[in-house]
This record gives structure tokens, C-alpha cells and sequence, in this order.
């Protein structure tokens, strides 16, 4: 793993205003954030992910601040983190290496394997058990239909990409090649690939989902089902927090949202 957690302490992330009040109040349009931490790294360069997205990097070993964009995020909480790399690796997304948890943001992310033996044409849908325990193959949970082959090119087979070139009977210079996809999980010598699908916000509880693919002539496949999925929604963003007390002797410090 690129990214190291470890070393990096008291991180801290302050909303810069777009401008302030004589009485204090703000405006916080640009939605901007000023990050800062301590590092005991002398020798590493730093990433800021926000939302498990890349945010920005640092230019330099001493470097222990930055400004990063943030969304427009109402319903639930911003999750910014700071990560220490490697110099040569700086300018490199490891987006894929921060363990988001969508579960514990009130979200699932479902990973489907794209198998080359996935009909072209193919539409995946998600259901979900609702909390009861028995998936509901009636009604999906996307809204939108999610094909398993966007691009055509992408899909290998007898005449599906450089006729006559690739094998007898099975066109493969499309294919995932070896060691490039989900290994282990493809034809010898042609790996598959992978795509997700994340859902939207639920409620907390313990839900099982399944997955089935339809071909262009209605042929449906059997589910596919998960096991128990935990979620739990993120907490809302707070409000017009103040500070009600501070207890030297104790350090002990009250906060009052109104």
C-alpha cells in the first residue's frame, strides 16, 4: 500500500469564509478548507483525500498544510483525511487505496466482476431484502438501468474486436490481459475486470443484496446475493456550535449546538 496512515497526528480542517461580519457571522460559498497536521515524517511528501477522493498533495518534505475543495454536503459530514508518500509518488491518485466505507457513510458500494462470458448488451440490476431478511426480486434498487458493456470495444469474443488476429474462435485483443484485472477470476492467460455500483443513503440496518444480468433478448440470469451488509448512516453536520463551558482543572470542554 502507497499510502501511509501511521506518523500523522493532530490533523485539523478549518472552512475558510468567502467573507465575515462585524457581529461574526460568515459566508462559507466557496466551500474551501485550510488542512493541517503534525507529522513525525522527515523525509515524505503528503496527499489530502476528501470523500476518499484525491485533494490535493504537498510540494514539499516540510510541508504540513493545505487548501482543498470541498463538496456542498448538507445531509452528512465531510470526511477529509491526510496520507504521507513517497517523493516519486506524489503526483499519483491512490483514490482506490482509501478505505472509504460506504456502508458506515449510509451508502453501499457493490463490486461486480465483468466476466467475458457476460452476454453483450447485458443490463445488472440491484436488489435488496429491505431489511427483511428475503431479497424482493420485483423491484430494483437502482434507478438507472447499469450496463455491464458501456463500450463495445470493451467485450471479447468471436468477431467482437481484431477479427482473425486473436485466436481461432475467440477475438481476445479487447480482453483484460494477464495480471491487468481481477486475477484469478478470468479466463487462463485473460483476467476480468471489475466495476461498481454504489447505492443511495439508507437507514441504518442490516440489509443482503443480489444482483441478476439480462441479455438483449430478456433472458434473465439467477441472483447473485451478498451477505449481511451493516450500514450506518454518517452523522448530520452540526450547526451553530458554541462552546457552553470549559473546566481548566478537568480540561474538559461543553459544546451546545442550538
Amino acid at each position: 500500500m502507497a499510502l501511509i496512515s501511521s506518523g500523522i497526528e493532530r490533523v485539523r480542517t478549518f472552512e475558510l469564509p468567502g467573507g465575515v461580519w462585524a457581529d461574526g457571522r460568515y459566508v462559507g460559498a466557496p466551500r474551501l478548507a485550510l488542512v493541517r497536521w503534525r507529522s513525525s515524517w522527515s523525509d515524505k511528501l503528503y496527499q489530502v483525500y476528501v470523500n476518499g477522493q484525491y485533494g490535493g498533495g504537498t510540494v514539499d518534505s516540510q510541508q504540513r498544510q493545505i487548501i482543498v475543495q470541498m463538496p456542498t454536503s448538507l445531509e452528512t459530514v465531510v470526511r477529509i483525511e491526510v496520507f504521507a508518500v513517497e517523493t516519486e509518488e506524489a503526483d499519483t491518485d491512490f483514490s482506490d487505496e482509501v478505505d472509504l466505507s460506504p456502508g458506515q457513510m449510509g451508502r453501499v458500494r457493490i463490486s461486480l466482476l465483468r466476466s467475458q462470458n457476460l452476454p453483450i448488451g447485458g443490463i445488472a440490476q440491484i436488489y435488496f431484502d429491505n431489511g427483511t431478511g428475503e431479497i424482493d426480486y420485483d423491484e430494483p434498487l437502482n434507478d438507472l438501468l447499469i450496463r455491464v458493456w458501456p463500450a463495445w470495444q470493451d467485450k471479447a469474443g468471436f468477431g467482437m474486436s481484431r477479427f482473425g488476429v486473436s485466436d481461432f474462435g475467440y477475438d481476445s485483443a479487447a480482453a483484460v490481459g494477464f495480471g491487468k484485472g481481477s486475477f484469478g477470476h478470468g479466463q487462463f492467460g485473460l483476467d476480468a475486470d471489475t466495476f461498481e455500483w454504489i447505492g443511495p443513503s439508507m437507514e441504518a440496518g442490516v440489509y443482503k443484496f443480489g444482483v441478476k444480468v439480462t441479455d438483449k433478448a430478456g433472458n434473465e440470469s439467477s441472483g447473485s446475493e451478498t451477505g449481511e451488509v451493516t450500514v450506518i448512516p454518517a452523522a448530520r453536520p452540526a450547526e451553530q456550535v458554541s462552546i457552553s463551558s470549559f473546566d481548566k482543572q478537568t480540561n474538559k470542554l461543553v459544546l451546545e449546538v442550538e
